[in-house]
């Protein structure tokens, strides 16, 4: 198949399952790529380079592109219920579809906040009828509902917010954090800013419209005054804990020590932002935990690159353009990403920053593995067939007008990436391609087996 000829569209499969040859495609497995043959019989991969020849229902030829596992994106906000005006499972799903992520993890300050079971279940219930990928839905702690903690199922865990929240989810006291770490068995992970710092910061730089002041207010101690806490936590009662978007190098030098415990994430805008793009995108680029400084860029590379931080996540944060071009501090935080989140580290690959088989560990078998998602993250027989088609030699701009996210713009608007997704698979169904989304598709519910034990379990 050339690589100016459309994607074919492969048949949805019925009842019996239809069998699927992808042929002639670089196949990203874990440490390498090969050429490799690949098997998908209903939603598994049934095989990957077969030995013999096999009887298929239709086959593919992708010859010239490249075969990746669908990326897991662990920190997203979709806004649903409670927000919809900026973002929603449906809009949001499809901006997954597009930018090859199959699976995502969404946060609990919706609202309501997902702080119950059985508002948990309510966020699953509404996204198996709603959602064109796969999907799981944090839990959220406050500081008095651990037995709700304690029951809770069909998660990938426990989100704490140590700063940058309001009302019951917020959780700074000591006390609580530790009979959170203390009494539940689910990971953890948590957004790191300390609320006091950051306060007291504001405090000093009242009255501010400066933007650049939002990387003073939540400057590099407040995050690593807040990392620095939740880590001797999860030590001291031995309890697994993930650092969401880390956002500076010091942050990096307490990941060395893991102890088999703590994993950490860093996301597209703490790597390929700084406080030097404040003045060209002003409050666009507004993000909790702030960014910060380009040798701080340096250090979150090289901390993937060594394996101290294991996860790549967008933490796809929408708001509506009017919102953010609000003047500073009427602004909110948060920008998205979901959509081209995979875009952007396929162009890092280009320039030669990182390899395929790094940015398939980090997007899609770490996170895999942090949160004992079954079946997914890899390219092997048995897996879960969540697939993404990308081609590394196209070149092309981000344009807001482009972007199904329901808010529809990006930071990136305006900026030429080489190496773009162009065919999708959720569970063996092609949810994207030809430049379309298949709306009639749509994905299952995450399953984790929490036994296995995380990222350092193997």
């Amino acid at each position: 198949m050339g690589l100016n000829q459309p994607i074919p569209r492969a048949r949805r499969p019925s009842p019996a399952y239809v069998k699927t040859l992808i042929k002639n495609a670089q196949v990203v497995l874990p440490g390498e790529v090969a050429q490799l043959d690949v098997v998908v019989e209903g939603d598994k991969i049934a095989d990957v380079g077969p030995a013999v020849q096999l009887a298929v229902d239709e086959t593919l030829d992708a010859a010239g592109l490249t075969l990746m596992p669908g990326v897991i994106d662990d920190q997203v906000h979709f806004r649903e219920p409670g927000l919809t005006h900026k973002e929603d499972l449906e809009h949001a799903s499809r901006a997954c579809a597009k930018g090859g992520v199959t699976t995502f993890l969404e946060m609990p300050n919706t609202n309501p906040n997902t702080i119950t079971v059985e508002r948990l279940h309510e966020k699953l219930a509404l996204a198996s009828g709603k959602c064109r990928v796969n999907y799981g839905f944090y839990i959220g702690a406050t500081p008095d509902n651990v037995e709700e903690l304690k029951a809770a199922e069909r998660t990938p865990g426990i989100k704490i917010f140590i700063g940058s929240s309001t009302g019951n989810l917020l959780v700074d006291q000591q006390e609580a954090l530790e009979r959170i770490f203390a009494e539940t068995t689910l990971p953890l992970t948590a957004h790191c800013e300390d609320e006091t710092t950051v306060r007291a910061n504001a405090e000093r730089l009242a009255g501010t419209t400066d933007v650049h002041d939002h990387s003073r207010i939540r400057d590099h101690q407040a995050a690593m005054i807040a990392t620095t806490r939740a880590i001797d936590l999860a030590k001291r009662h031995h309890h697994r804990f993930h650092v969401l978007h880390i956002s500076t190098g010091a942050e990096t030098h307490l990941l060395a020590d893991h102890g088999g415990l703590i994993t950490g994430e860093a996301c597209p805008h703490h790597l390929l932002f700084n406080t030097g793009d404040y003045d060209r995108l002003g409050t666009l680029i507004q993000m909790n935990p702030s960014l910060k400084h380009a040798e701080d860029n340096e250090q979150i590379w090289q901390a993937l690159l060594d394996g101290r931080i294991q996860v790549i996540a967008t933490d796809h944060a929408p708001h509506l353009l009017e919102e953010k071009q609000q003047p500073y501090p009427q602004s909110p935080s948060g920008l998205p990403a979901v959509e081209n989140s995979l875009a952007l580290m396929l162009n890092e690959v280009s320039r030669g920053r990182c390899t395929l088989p790094q940015v398939a560990h980090w997007m899609c078998d770490a996170p895999a593995r942090v949160w004992d998602i079954v079946g997914k993250g890899r390219i092997a027989p048995g897996y879960d067939a969540d697939l993404v088609l990308v081609d590394l030699n196209k070149t092309a701009e981000v344009r807001n007008e482009e972007q199904l996210t329901k808010c529809g713009w990006s930071p990136w608007h305006g900026e030429s990436l080489t190496g773009w997704p162009v065919s999708t698979w959720v569970m063996g169904q092609q949810v994207f391609g030809d430049g379309r989304v298949d709306d009639a598709v749509r994905g299952r519910e995450a399953i984790y087996d929490h036994s296995r034990g995380g990222y350092w379990a193997g």
